[in-house]
Protein backbone atom coordinates (compact mmCIF):
# COMPACT_ATOMS: atom_id res chain seq x y z
CA UNK A 1 0.00 0.00 0.00
CA UNK A 2 2.86 2.19 0.93
CA UNK A 3 4.96 1.44 -2.27
CA UNK A 4 1.47 1.97 -4.32
CA UNK A 5 1.33 5.93 -2.98
CA UNK A 6 4.72 6.32 -3.42
CA UNK A 7 4.72 5.99 -6.94
CA UNK A 8 1.53 7.43 -7.47
CA UNK A 9 2.95 10.77 -5.71
CA UNK A 10 6.55 10.56 -7.70
CA UNK A 11 4.28 10.21 -10.85
CA UNK A 12 2.38 13.35 -9.89
CA UNK A 13 5.73 15.29 -9.51
CA UNK A 14 6.85 14.04 -12.73
CA UNK A 15 3.79 15.19 -14.34
CA UNK A 16 3.94 18.18 -13.10
CA UNK A 17 7.98 19.15 -13.36
CA UNK A 18 7.27 18.09 -17.37
CA UNK A 19 4.46 20.43 -17.55
CA UNK A 20 6.63 23.17 -15.80
CA UNK A 21 9.26 22.62 -18.04
CA UNK A 22 6.93 23.26 -21.49
CA UNK A 23 7.65 26.36 -22.77
CA UNK A 24 4.80 27.90 -24.63
CA UNK A 25 5.17 29.25 -27.79
CA UNK A 26 1.76 31.41 -28.49
CA UNK A 27 -0.04 33.55 -25.92
CA UNK A 28 -3.10 31.98 -26.09
CA UNK A 29 -5.85 34.14 -26.59
CA UNK A 30 -8.65 36.29 -24.88
CA UNK A 31 -11.76 37.10 -24.66
CA UNK A 32 -12.75 41.33 -25.89
CA UNK A 33 -8.94 42.15 -25.43
CA UNK A 34 -9.65 45.60 -25.47
CA UNK A 35 -11.58 44.98 -22.21
CA UNK A 36 -8.67 43.42 -20.49
CA UNK A 37 -6.01 45.18 -21.70
CA UNK A 38 -6.82 48.88 -21.73
CA UNK A 39 -4.96 51.51 -23.89
CA UNK A 40 -5.29 54.57 -21.87
CA UNK A 41 -3.89 58.09 -22.92
CA UNK A 42 -1.95 59.76 -20.51
CA UNK A 43 -1.75 63.18 -20.44
CA UNK A 44 1.21 64.91 -21.73
CA UNK A 45 2.12 61.52 -23.38
CA UNK A 46 3.31 60.66 -26.40
CA UNK A 47 0.87 59.73 -28.76
CA UNK A 48 2.40 59.50 -31.84
CA UNK A 49 1.98 55.32 -31.56
CA UNK A 50 -1.46 55.97 -32.61
CA UNK A 51 -0.92 56.92 -35.92
CA UNK A 52 -0.28 53.80 -36.40
CA UNK A 53 -3.69 52.26 -36.42
CA UNK A 54 -4.98 55.06 -38.26
CA UNK A 55 -5.74 57.68 -35.03
CA UNK A 56 -4.54 61.00 -35.61
CA UNK A 57 -4.69 62.44 -31.79
CA UNK A 58 -3.11 65.10 -30.16
CA UNK A 59 -4.50 65.84 -27.39
CA UNK A 60 -5.86 69.26 -28.43
CA UNK A 61 -9.29 70.99 -29.06
CA UNK A 62 -10.52 71.03 -32.22
CA UNK A 63 -9.59 74.54 -34.21
CA UNK A 64 -12.84 77.15 -33.48
CA UNK A 65 -14.04 75.06 -30.37
CA UNK A 66 -15.13 76.93 -27.34
CA UNK A 67 -14.93 75.74 -24.19
CA UNK A 68 -17.91 75.32 -21.77
CA UNK A 69 -19.46 78.68 -20.51
CA UNK A 70 -15.96 80.00 -22.50
CA UNK A 71 -16.88 83.78 -24.21
CA UNK A 72 -17.24 82.85 -27.92
CA UNK A 73 -16.70 86.55 -28.70
CA UNK A 74 -13.11 86.42 -26.67
CA UNK A 75 -11.94 83.12 -28.90
CA UNK A 76 -12.82 84.69 -32.13
CA UNK A 77 -10.09 87.57 -31.38
CA UNK A 78 -6.54 86.56 -32.54
CA UNK A 79 -3.44 86.00 -30.01
CA UNK A 80 -5.81 86.91 -26.92
CA UNK A 81 -3.99 84.72 -24.44
CA UNK A 82 -0.29 86.47 -25.76
CA UNK A 83 -1.77 89.95 -26.70
CA UNK A 84 -2.99 92.69 -24.22
CA UNK A 85 -3.79 95.33 -27.11
CA UNK A 86 -5.82 92.90 -28.78
CA UNK A 87 -8.43 92.82 -26.30
CA UNK A 88 -9.22 96.83 -26.67
CA UNK A 89 -11.40 95.80 -29.34
CA UNK A 90 -13.68 93.67 -27.47
CA UNK A 91 -17.18 95.46 -26.14
CA UNK A 92 -19.18 94.48 -23.38
CA UNK A 93 -21.44 91.57 -24.46
CA UNK A 94 -24.20 92.69 -21.37
CA UNK A 95 -26.34 94.93 -21.70
CA UNK A 96 -26.48 98.14 -19.22
CA UNK A 97 -26.91 96.88 -15.24
CA UNK A 98 -30.56 96.74 -13.92
CA UNK A 99 -30.52 97.43 -9.84
CA UNK A 100 -30.35 94.33 -8.98
CA UNK A 101 -27.87 93.54 -11.53
CA UNK A 102 -25.62 96.35 -10.68
CA UNK A 103 -26.20 95.38 -6.31
CA UNK A 104 -24.30 91.70 -7.31
CA UNK A 105 -21.81 93.32 -9.44
CA UNK A 106 -20.97 95.28 -6.10
CA UNK A 107 -20.77 92.70 -4.46
CA UNK A 108 -18.93 90.59 -6.84
CA UNK A 109 -16.40 93.61 -6.73
CA UNK A 110 -16.12 93.32 -3.08
CA UNK A 111 -14.93 89.70 -2.90
CA UNK A 112 -12.63 89.65 -5.66
CA UNK A 113 -11.44 93.21 -6.25
CA UNK A 114 -11.79 95.27 -2.85
CA UNK A 115 -8.98 93.90 -1.60
CA UNK A 116 -6.35 96.22 -2.92
CA UNK A 117 -8.06 98.40 -4.87
CA UNK A 118 -10.09 99.40 -2.16
CA UNK A 119 -14.18 100.21 -1.51
CA UNK A 120 -14.19 103.27 -3.49
CA UNK A 121 -11.68 101.75 -6.53
CA UNK A 122 -8.90 104.26 -5.36
CA UNK A 123 -6.10 101.57 -4.90
CA UNK A 124 -6.59 102.09 -0.94
CA UNK A 125 -8.29 98.22 -0.21
CA UNK A 126 -6.61 96.49 2.74
CA UNK A 127 -3.87 95.22 1.68
CA UNK A 128 -2.19 98.25 0.87
CA UNK A 129 -4.18 100.30 3.44
CA UNK A 130 -2.39 103.82 3.03
CA UNK A 131 1.13 102.11 2.77
CA UNK A 132 0.43 100.54 6.28
CA UNK A 133 -1.21 97.64 5.03
CA UNK A 134 1.03 93.89 4.00
CA UNK A 135 1.53 95.01 0.34
CA UNK A 136 4.40 98.11 -0.04
CA UNK A 137 2.98 98.44 -3.72
CA UNK A 138 -0.31 100.69 -4.39
CA UNK A 139 -2.60 98.94 -6.64
CA UNK A 140 -4.36 100.78 -9.78
CA UNK A 141 -6.52 103.34 -8.63
CA UNK A 142 -9.44 102.41 -11.22
CA UNK A 143 -11.48 105.86 -10.37
CA UNK A 144 -9.71 109.08 -10.07
CA UNK A 145 -6.59 108.04 -12.82
CA UNK A 146 -6.98 108.75 -16.54
CA UNK A 147 -4.96 106.11 -17.86
CA UNK A 148 -7.57 103.81 -15.82
CA UNK A 149 -10.49 105.21 -16.65
CA UNK A 150 -9.67 105.86 -20.42
CA UNK A 151 -9.52 101.74 -20.62
CA UNK A 152 -11.48 100.14 -22.45
CA UNK A 153 -14.12 97.56 -21.44
CA UNK A 154 -12.16 94.86 -23.64
CA UNK A 155 -8.66 95.38 -21.82
CA UNK A 156 -10.46 95.26 -18.38
CA UNK A 157 -12.08 92.15 -19.01
CA UNK A 158 -7.98 90.93 -20.26
CA UNK A 159 -7.06 91.81 -17.23
CA UNK A 160 -9.25 90.36 -15.13
CA UNK A 161 -9.12 86.91 -16.77
CA UNK A 162 -5.11 86.55 -17.38
CA UNK A 163 -3.94 88.78 -14.92
CA UNK A 164 -1.27 92.11 -15.19
CA UNK A 165 1.54 93.16 -13.96
CA UNK A 166 1.09 91.88 -10.11
CA UNK A 167 -2.62 91.30 -10.59
CA UNK A 168 -2.73 87.68 -11.00
CA UNK A 169 -5.53 85.93 -13.44
CA UNK A 170 -9.27 85.66 -12.01
CA UNK A 171 -11.02 83.55 -14.54
CA UNK A 172 -10.67 80.64 -11.89
CA UNK A 173 -12.72 82.74 -9.25
CA UNK A 174 -15.43 84.64 -11.38
CA UNK A 175 -17.48 83.32 -14.70
CA UNK A 176 -17.05 85.12 -18.06
CA UNK A 177 -20.55 87.15 -17.09
CA UNK A 178 -19.25 87.80 -13.76
CA UNK A 179 -16.49 89.51 -15.26
CA UNK A 180 -18.05 91.30 -17.72
CA UNK A 181 -20.51 92.56 -15.08
CA UNK A 182 -17.68 93.83 -12.58
CA UNK A 183 -16.89 96.02 -15.70
CA UNK A 184 -19.87 97.47 -16.19
CA UNK A 185 -20.20 98.01 -12.14
CA UNK A 186 -16.27 99.80 -13.01
CA UNK A 187 -16.93 101.85 -15.29
CA UNK A 188 -20.19 103.17 -13.63
CA UNK A 189 -17.90 104.16 -11.05
CA UNK A 190 -15.80 106.04 -13.17
CA UNK A 191 -19.04 107.51 -15.41
CA UNK A 192 -20.18 108.98 -11.78
CA UNK A 193 -16.58 110.92 -11.31
CA UNK A 194 -15.97 112.61 -14.40
CA UNK A 195 -16.69 116.53 -13.68
CA UNK A 196 -20.43 117.19 -15.48
CA UNK A 197 -19.76 119.05 -18.57
CA UNK A 198 -19.31 122.73 -18.47
CA UNK A 199 -23.09 124.39 -19.63
CA UNK A 200 -23.01 125.65 -23.14
CA UNK A 201 -23.51 129.30 -23.73
CA UNK A 202 -27.16 130.57 -23.96
CA UNK A 203 -28.12 131.07 -27.90
CA UNK A 204 -28.91 134.56 -28.59
CA UNK A 205 -32.40 135.53 -28.53
CA UNK A 206 -33.94 135.29 -31.92
CA UNK A 207 -34.54 138.62 -32.94
CA UNK A 208 -38.05 139.08 -34.21
CA UNK A 209 -39.27 138.84 -37.91
CA UNK A 210 -40.84 142.29 -38.90
CA UNK A 211 -44.75 142.34 -39.29
CA UNK A 212 -44.60 142.53 -43.45
CA UNK A 213 -48.84 143.85 -42.70
CA UNK A 214 -47.04 146.99 -40.85
CA UNK A 215 -47.82 150.08 -43.30
CA UNK A 216 -44.50 151.60 -44.07
CA UNK A 217 -43.77 155.36 -42.42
Amino acid sequence: MKNTLVIGFLSILAIVAVSCSDVKRTPGKTYMPDMAYSRAVETYSDFSYLKEGGINYNAKPVPGSVDRNGEVIYQMLKDTAGSYNVAASMVNPLPALNEKDMAEAERLYMINCGICHGSKLDGNGPLYKGGDGPYPAKPATLVGDAKYEAMTEGTMFHSITYGKNMMGAYAGQVTPKQRWMIVHYIKAKQGKNKPAEAAQPATAAAVPAADSTATPK
